[in-house]
């Protein structure tokens, strides 16, 4: 039989190499999977039977997915409803998965796609069409539940620690007469994994980030201010990391804008100029701020080797799990050890982590709710480890070029989605 294989939601710097460890092990197992069907524009794809056809694509092609940032095939945020609310939603992607012969459907994003791979997984049976559905882990904000972390985390990771650091040799050089107050605005949502990793800019007391803002501590206008205060008259500057998901007390975000996403999430992003505008405010001190957003997904430049690999194993991990007989399982990474650090694929069924989110544990936050703890960094540290540069082609790194050849359709109609 064939397979299905989409990405979902944001994507990182590390899914196409997912993609390459799913399609080149496929291509190993010919006898049981024929072909791999990438749907164009992630679970759109399969709706709208609008799939490339991988096995047009070189072997040389495949191996490069690696190093190319971005969704290769097009991902989408796209909730499938239940099939309660929606019986023609589902009736539709097994009708297209019939049509093609798609026995295998993989399924490559975050806690959302999860839940859909695992409806997937109950629905085609019931419709007399069994499909064996296997989740793969992605996400930027590493709070997948049960694996110990998500590819795509590591590198992003790296970026923040990297930009944090040089951003504040900056500041610190320019502000006896310049800026005082940077501030980085980090992506994450609930979980503050990414917010973080710029702690690992920090290798003495009195280094930069001086500020860590977590979802996970509740926001204080008051604190916050004071804190600011502190860092000026100790270092003459402060730089501050500040997580997208940072929140009162009440969970009102700081920077929530009203809007909500496919996934009916609230639609973030602007937390910086809102802290800005409280520094200048309250103590009139010169700032500047970035908002790092799709720039910190997309760095393949900058890429953590580990993450790399990782982002390979789970895509390779997939397959064979598949080809097994397992289903409604995703493959999760297991530590072994921090120190040499050694880690490992096992699995997981996809009802443990299906809609649910991991935060980051208090034991990682300082008591002040300012900064990482020892533990956090012991955590962090292994996954932005070693580089893995793309190659350049006049001085840009190199991006893979896809054929793009689509499958040739076997359904009369379109469907609206």
């Amino acid at each position: 039989m064939n397979a299905f294989y989409a990405q979902s939601g944001g994507v990182t710097a590390v899914i196409n190499a997912t993609a390459s460890g799913v399609i080149e092990t496929a291509r190993k197992h010919k006898k049981i999977i024929s072909n791999v069907y990438a749907g164009r524009n992630g679970i759109l794809g399969a709706l709208q039977e609008d799939m490339i056809d991988t096995n047009r694509e070189s072997i040389r092609t495949i191996q490069n997915l690696k190093y190319s940032p971005g969704g290769i095939f097009g991902s989408a945020r796209y909730k499938l409803k239940t099939i309660e609310e929606n019986r023609i939603e589902y009736k539709r992607l097994i009708d297209v998965f019939e049509a093609h012969n798609i026995g295998y459907f993989f399924y490559n994003g975050g806690n959302d796609s999860m839940d859909t791979a695992h409806k997937v997984s109950l629905i085609s049976k019931k419709m007399g069409f069994p499909v064996t559905c296997i989740g793969i882990p992605k996400t930027v904000d590493n709070d997948l539940p049960v694996t110990d972390n998500c590819p795509g985390f590591g590198s992003v990771a790296k970026y923040i620690a990297v930009s944090t650091q040089e951003a504040a040799m900056d500041i610190a050089s320019m502000s006896k007469t310049s800026t005082k107050v940077f501030i980085l605005e980090v992506m994450g949502r609930h979980a503050g994994w990414i917010a973080s990793a710029g702690g690992l800019a920090k290798s003495e007391n009195n280094d930069a980030p001086h500020i860590i803002l977590f979802p996970e501590i509740a926001f204080n206008k008051n604190n916050f201010l004071k804190k600011v205060k502190e860092s000026i008259k100790k270092y003459d500057f402060c730089v501050i990391v500040a997580s997208e998901g940072t929140r009162y007390k009440n969970g009102k975000f700081l920077a929530e804008t009203g809007a909500k996403d496919a996934f009916g999430h609230a639609q973030l992003g602007g937390v910086a100029p809102v802290l800005a505008g409280m520094i200048s405010k309250n103590l009139n001190l010169k700032y500047h701020y970035a908002i790092a957003d799709y720039l910190q997904r997309s760095a393949r430049h900058i890429a953590s080797s580990i993450d790399v690999k990782q982002a390979y194993s789970v895509g390779k991990a997939a397959i064979e799990l598949a080809i097994k007989g397992q289903n409604a399982v995703m493959p999760i990474i297991e530590r072994t050890s921090n120190n040499p650090y050694r880690w490992k694929i096992s699995k997981t069924s996809l009802t443990k982590v299906a809609n649910k989110e991991k935060m980051v544990p208090r034991k990682y936050i300082s008591k002040d709710g300012y900064s990482i703890t020892k533990a956090c960094k012991t955590y962090l540290e292994p996954l932005i480890q070693g580089e893995d540069y793309p190659p350049y082609h006049k001085g840009v790194p190199k991006i893979v070029k896809l054929k793009n050849i689509s499958v040739t359709k076997m359904l009369n109609k379109n469907f609206v989605v």
